[in-house]
C-alpha cells in the first residue's frame, strides 16, 4: 500500500517545521509514534523521566501538555488540580515555577506490583517547558497541548520561550507544533508569525462527523494541514423533541475509514494524525488507512509492534491483513510487559 504524501505545500507561506522533514524523509513503512504525554503508559507523564523513556526506544516524536505558572513561566502539566498527579494541590496557576519545580509529578504513578516507584524518588519532579526541550535532541519534533484555561497568558510565555537562542544560535519554533480541544487557544497561538498549529478540533470533528453520517464530501483542508482525532471514542447521540430529547450512547465508535481518510487528503499535502492508538490491531488499521503518525500511551510498546510489524512488511512484501491476531503482529514479551504496565496506569 503506497503512502500518501504528507509534505506540506511548498508554497506554504511559512517555512515547514523540522516535523515535515521527518515524515518526508522517512523510511518506515509504518506510522510515526508520537509518545503522548511523554510516554504515559510507561513513566509518570508529561516528566523529564518520560520523554527521556521514550527517546530511549525509538519515539518519533514528543507531545506534551502545557500550563503556566503563576508568574509566567511555561510547565508541563495537564489535569487543573495538581492534586491528580502530584503531591500538591490547587490549580497550576496559583504556584510559581519555584513551588511547582518542587512537587512530584510523579506520586500517583503506579507500577505493575501496584506500588508507587516515584514517590521516593526526584526523577519525577514537575518540570517547566525550557527545561524539558533542552532534554529533546533538536531534530525531535515536540508537540503541545495547550491546557491551560488562561491562553491569553499562557502563549506569550511559550512564545518567549521558543524565542530563546539555542546553543547553535536557533530557535525553538521550527520543531514545535500546537494542539488545543479549545477553538480559542489554536487561535491565539496562531496570531504568533512562526506558530504552527493543527487544525482546529471543532473544524475535524465535523469533517468527521459530515464523511461518516451523511453521503456528503467536505472540502478538505487547505495542503500543509495538520489534523488528529482518536480513531475510537466514545459518542452521544442526542434528539430533540417537543417533549424532551432522546440520547444513544455508542461507547467505541470508530472515526476513521477509508472514505473519511480521503475526505481529508483532497491533492495531497495533509499530515493526519490517529489518537489513542495502543493495540497492534488498532495500529495495523491505522497503517491500512495511511495515518502519517499515532499518538501512544506507551511508546515502549508501539515502537516495538511497528518493528514486528516492519519485519513481516520486510519479509512478505505487503502488510498483513487487518484481521491478522495480535499475536502475530507483536512479540509476546513485549505484549506482556509493555500491556501490563499500560493497563496499570490508565
Amino acid at each position: 500500500m503506497a503512502r500518501t504524501s504528507s509534505t506540506p505545500h511548498p508554497d506554504s507561506p511559512r517555512a515547514r517545521p523540522r516535523t515535515a522533514q521527518l515524515l518526508a524523509e522517512s523510511e518506515h513503512p509504518c506510522p510515526l509514534v508520537i509518545a503522548h504525554r511523554g510516554g504515559r503508559g510507561d513513566h509518570p507523564e508529561n516528566t523529564l523521566a518520560a520523554i527521556r523513556g521514550a527517546l530511549a526506544v525509538g519515539a518519533d516524536m514528543l507531545w506534551l501538555s502545557v500550563q503556566v505558572s503563576r508568574d509566567g513561566v511555561p510547565v508541563l502539566y495537564r489535569p487543573l488540580d495538581l492534586g491528580e498527579l502530584t503531591d500538591g494541590s490547587g490549580p497550576v496557576e496559583a504556584h510559581t515555577a519555584e513551588q511547582l519545580a518542587r512537587l512530584n509529578a510523579g506520586y500517583h504513578f503506579a507500577g505493575c506490583d501496584g506500588r508507587f516507584p516515584y514517590r521516593r524518588s526526584s526523577a519525577a519532579q514537575l518540570p517547566s517547558l525550557a527545561a524539558a526541550l533542552r532534554v529533546v535532541p533538536a531534530h525531535v519534533p515536540v508537540l503541545l497541548d495547550l491546557k491551560s484555561p488562561h491562553v491569553a497568558v499562557l502563549a506569550p510565555a511559550i512564545a518567549a520561550v521558543l524565542d530563546t537562542p539555542t546553543a547553535e544560535g536557533t530557535t525553538g519554533w521550527g520543531r514545535v507544533r500546537f494542539y488545543s480541544t479549545q477553538r480559542e487557544a489554536t487561535e491565539t497561538m496562531s496570531a504568533f508569525p512562526l506558530a504552527h498549529c493543527f487544525e482546529p478540533r471543532d473544524t475535524t470533528r465535523d469533517r468527521l462527523m459530515l464523511c461518516r453520517l451523511t453521503r456528503q464530501r467536505p472540502a478538505p483542508p487547505a495542503p500543509g494541514t495538520w489534523a488528529g482525532f482518536e480513531l475510537h471514542r466514545k459518542v452521544e447521540l442526542t434528539e430533540e423533541f417537543t417533549l424532551g430529547t432522546g440520547a444513544s450512547c455508542i461507547p467505541d465508535a470508530t472515526f476513521w475509514d477509508e472514505r473519511s481518510v480521503d475526505c481529508f487528503r483532497g491533492d495531497g499535502g495533509v499530515t493526519l494524525v490517529f489518537f489513542g492508538v495502543n493495540t497492534p490491531e488498532d495500529y495495523l488499521t491505522a497503517w491500512h488507512l495511511g495515518a502519517d503518525a499515532v499518538m501512544a500511551d506507551s511508546p515502549r510498546r508501539m515502537v516495538q509492534i511497528r518493528a514486528d510489524l516492519a519485519r513481516m512488511v520486510e519479509r512478505r512484501g505487503s502488510a498483513p491483513g487487518l484481521g491478522t491476531p495480535a499475536a502475530r503482529l507483536v512479540g509476546a514479551s513485549s505484549r506482556t510487559s509493555a500491556g501490563s504496565q499500560l493497563a496499570a496506569n490508565r
